[in-house]
């Protein structure tokens, strides 16, 4: 079994990235096999229960108010609407349902009630329940926790050298603060960054690294491309070589053995080839469904096609009977 590792350096990942491709690859999957059934991939569906109007500058970001871009603002959805969302995500095959809210920091008050009962309702439904919605303090962090929340994404983006290149409005060390209360809180934390942004591959295994080396490491690590949209100061990035992708996917499950490595963002630019590449290389999660948050994603039916024709299967949310054990990838 691969020891799980706190003391990684910046040099021994790069040294990894940087391996021909089928030797990463073998190394990768060697890992995944220690820790996870080869053909089991987690189904998540995300939704955007308030969209827009955020007050973080995010360079990436359509949803900040900073950015002039053609998003239209949406107000906090209800509760009853959120769970029915859910329902259908689960008849759709998803097994953990994640909602994310554009807020710099976690509102205080009526709204956060409201997102402690989605929780409890996503629960009830047999789901597991994920949220991101910014900075959280330790009393927010433990009711979330209480409500039954199965993990928390706050995402690193990218190295701490290269942070402020996208984002001035909070710090590194900040993100990193939510993370850790995250963590003494019991939940489960789900954090990873988006590739590029312009960053240098040493940034890149600098964010690994930094995940890495937490302690606990992460319960599940997004690996993001950038989708450039216009009206963010990003807007002219050209699009990730799918190869770098895969070999972000392959380091993140050396560096992260038990980690869920989440093929999230920009997956709709990838071809099937691609896709199955990034499941050889360790990626064993997916975002399922027609949006992620505020952008496209791969049509539901075509996902199902994809995995079935590879002979993949779902893994069973934690939240049902025996934890995460595998069954059958629903009928369409």
């Amino acid at each position: 079994m691969t020891a799980i590792r706190h003391d990684w350096t910046v040099a021994e990942a790069r040294a990894l990235y940087d391996l021909p491709l089928l030797e990463l690859l073998y190394r990768a999957q060697t890992v995944h096999r220690d820790h996870h059934p080869p053909d089991a991939v987690q189904l998540c569906t995300l939704l955007s229960i308030k969209t827009g109007a955020c007050s973080e500058d995010c360079a990436y970001c359509p949803q900040s108010g900073h950015h002039d871009t053609e998003l239209e603002p949406e107000r906090l959805l209800g509760v009853d609407e959120v769970l029915a969302k859910a329902k259908r995500a689960k008849e759709s095959g998803a097994t953990r349902f994640c909602m994310g809210a554009a807020w710099r920091d976690a509102r205080t008050g009526a709204p956060f009630e409201q997102v402690l009962q989605m929780v409890r309702g996503v629960r009830a439904l047999g789901l597991e329940a994920c949220c991101t919605l910014g900075m959280l303090t330790d009393e927010q962090a433990q009711a979330l926790a209480e409500a039954g929340l199965t993990a928390y994404n706050h995402n690193l983006d990218t190295s701490r050298e290269f942070y402020g290149e996208i984002i001035t409005t909070r710090t590194f060390e900040e993100r990193l603060q939510t993370i850790r209360r995250v963590s003494d809180a019991g939940i489960s934390v789900c954090a990873g960054g988006i590739i590029g942004m312009g960053e240098s591959d040493g940034d890149r295994m600098a964010m690994l690294v930094t995940l890495a080396n937490l302690d606990p490491q992460p319960e599940s690590v997004p690996i993001n491309a950038l989708v450039a949209v216009k009206g963010t100061p990003l807007e002219d990035q050209p699009p990730v070589d799918p190869i770098e992708l895969v070999r972000m996917c392959a380091t993140a499950r050396i560096l992260l053995p038990r980690a869920m490595v989440r093929l999230s963002a920009g997956r709709s630019r990838l071809s099937r080839e691609a896709q199955l590449l990034c499941f050889m290389a360790g990626a064993n999660s997916i975002f399922y469904g027609d949006k992620l948050l505020t952008t496209g994603n791969p049509d539901v039916r075509d996902d199902m096609a994809l995995l079935a024709e590879a002979g993949l299967r779902a893994l069973v949310p934690a939240a049902g009977e025996g934890g995460k054990s595998v069954g059958p990838l629903p009928a369409e």
